[in-house]
């Protein structure tokens, strides 16, 4: 949540700052801001809303010779969405700045101590306090002393950006729990962002912030310390293969359009390289356990948020049936707040988009402290969750800008179908053959995704019509597809602010039945696999109560469109791959009820793409 932008060099900095909040407003757009230091004193914008309302106010400012600076876009959390409460946020003598992400906990005795000291705050926000309190031990020029100082007062989690008028050639950047990575360039300078995209029109040469670690940034360098010892210390510049191009829309109406687009090349990254089809052999070497670890493995814990954790439902199914191993799935906010029968035994794979939920985080921290081994299924090189996990199995999807997942979920499936594979083939619990076919199908299911994606787009929007102003949605399936149920519901929630509801299709007779009537529009996944008939039962059920009926299916399955004109037809592909092939209508049915009912597809209300505080 939020996005933190800096930058210290040779360039202009406001240029530099809004390129970098453009990248990042997915992590929030509730308001936004500008500071930098022109002619010995801090000149600051900020504006509520999106950061459009903050590049009007300074275009003028284009021009300014300043090249040191910090920005930020906000979600809020303490606080409304109030200009007043934007960041940056100054001390009481307006002459040092922090940007903030992610929640001080104790913030509120903090202020009360300092309205004592004769402190006065402009606004309703955790991280005013922390500019005051940095002021409080602010002695002298030593910044770095007064920001460890301070910082061993605070508790909660923090990324900062601070800008002090009495170094004026330093930029400070600290990290506890919240994503903080720096970008360097030996001839365009010095920068610190939340996350790669905004990085990655300057430079693709980064160091990734641990906790409890702080950086002093000059323009020529770039120098770490332990935030507890205030030792300095040492970190490794990595190469990000992503482009500046990868994060543009490519001349796509919205980024979410454009990356469900982009689904059949993240799939086919994902897996290319990583099994031979010719002898069935799975390749994972950043998983970094070995055959004797995995053999040993007796249960599995699934840990994931939001989307991620529907891809954790799939896997449930894929897992539990081709290896024989128990797999429970948990959502990560409820994982640590009960008792977990957690061993050496046991192997947690922890599923996140970037790498930073913190949710997942904390709960794989404390599976690592009960003994498990952990994997992370991830899309970002080098974030959090990659460094603290035993091993890794990156999906290759680029960045993901729409708040709302999309190629990341189906990259994710693909990846957690890999590593079936390959827990199959280290317990001998899938034979040569049989990994041969599935991994041959696993590798096909893009071509037929690239293929079907125009029609079944255009076919999607002849439906939109009769649906888009609908206050409520259901969304069916069985077994395999019953998490897509759930995600396609999430969906339609997340970008058009339809009321939508995912279930398993046999749980509709043990109550959401009575909300079926002739004005509640139903979804129902009825691909021709195991479970067939009994989904059909369903749809009939629905059908005789007036239910208004959309039907995915496989193509050549006549008896669907008896039961409704709205039929949606896909090819018939290995019933292990239907979750990944019935994603794909589910995110063009959301898309365009959301266009048809003019939402901000890829900026949804309230929503942050990476979601870092608890």
């Amino acid at each position: 949540m939020c996005g933190i932008v800096g930058y210290v060099g040779p360039r202009r900095i406001v240029p530099v700052v809004l390129e970098g909040l453009r990248r990042l407003e997915y992590r929030g757009y509730d308001s936004a801001g500008i500071v930098y230091l022109q002619d010995g004193r801090l000149v600051k914008y900020r504006a509520a809303g999106k950061l459009s309302n903050l590049e009007a106010m300074v275009d003028e400012a284009i021009v300014a010779p300043s090249h040191i600076g910090l920005g930020h876009t906000r979600w809020a959390t303490h606080g409304a969405p109030t200009t007043e409460n934007a960041h940056p946020h100054s001390d009481c003598s307006g002459n040092l700045v922090v940007v903030h992400n992610g929640i001080i906990e104790n913030y509120h005795s903090l202020r009360e101590e300092l309205l004592a000291k004769g402190h006065r705050f402009s606004s309703e926000t955790d991280t005013e306090v922390l500019a005051h309190l940095i002021e409080e031990y602010l002695s002298g020029d030593d910044l770095v002393a007064a920001v460890r100082k301070a910082l061993t007062r605070v508790e909660g989690s923090y990324a900062l950006g601070v800008l002090w008028t009495g170094r004026p050639d330093t930029l400070i950047a600290v990290r506890n729990h919240s994503p903080l990575v720096l970008g360097v360039d030996d001839e365009s300078g010095s920068f610190l962002a939340s996350d790669i995209p905004a990085l990655l029109p300057f430079t693709k040469q980064v160091i990734f912030l641990e906790d409890l670690e702080l950086a002093v940034l000059t323009a020529s360098s770039r120098t770490f310390y332990s935030l507890k010892t205030g030792v300095e210390i040492f970190r490794v510049v990595k190469t990000i293969e992503w482009n500046a191009a990868m994060a543009e829309k490519g001349g796509y109406r919205h980024f979410m359009l454009k990356e469900i687009f982009e689904q059949p090349q993240a799939i086919i990254n994902t897996v290319s390289g990583r099994i031979d089809l010719e002898t069935g052999v799975v390749e994972l070497p950043e998983i970094h356990l070995s055959a004797e670890d995995l053999r040993e493995i007796d249960r599995i814990f699934l840990v994931a948020c939001g989307t991620s954790w529907h891809a954790a439902l799939v896997a449930k199914y894929w897992i539990e049936h081709w290896v024989g191993i128990p797999v429970e799935v948990d959502i990560a906010s409820e994982f640590r707040y009960r008792k977990l029968l957690i061993n050496e035994r046991v192997l947690t794979v922890a599923i996140s988009q970037s790498g930073e939920t913190a949710d997942t985080l904390a709960g794989i921290r404390l599976a690592k402290k009960l003994g498990s081994k952990i994997i992370t299924i991830c899309n970002v090189v080098g974030s959090t969750m990659t460094r603290e996990a035993d091993g890794t199995v990156y999906t290759h999807a680029g960045p993901e800008i729409g708040v709302a997942s999309t190629k990341a979920f189906t990259a994710q499936l693909a990846a957690l179908f890999l590593f079936t594979l390959y827990l199959g083939e280290q317990k001998k619990a899938i034979g040569v053959e049989k990994r041969k076919e599935l991994g041959q199908a696993l590798i096909g299911i893009a071509a037929i995704i690239e293929t079907e994606l125009p029609r079944l787009q255009e076919e999607i929007k002849a439906l939109v019509d009769s649906y888009y102003d609908c206050r409520d949605f259901l969304f069916i399936g069985r077994g395999l597809n019953f998490p897509i149920a759930l995600e396609g519901a999430l969906k339609l929630k997340e970008i058009s602010y339809i009321h939508a509801e995912g279930y398993a299709a046999g749980e509709l007779k043990h109550g959401p039945i009575a909300l079926i009537d002739k004005e509640m529009p139903v979804l129902a996944l009825v691909p021709r696999d195991a479970v067939y008939q009994k989904s059909i039962s369903n749809v009939e059920e629905i059908k005789a109560r007036q239910g208004r009926l959309i039907l995915l299916g496989t193509q050549g399955d006549s008896h669907l469109q008896t039961i409704t004109n709205d039929v949606l037809y896909l090819p018939q592909v290995h019933e292990e791959m239907n979750p990944i092939l019935y994603t794909i209508p589910a995110q063009l049915l959301a898309y365009e009820i959301a266009v048809r009912r003019g939402c901000d597809v890829d900026q949804p209300r309230n929503l942050a793409k990476s979601v870092t505080v608890e």
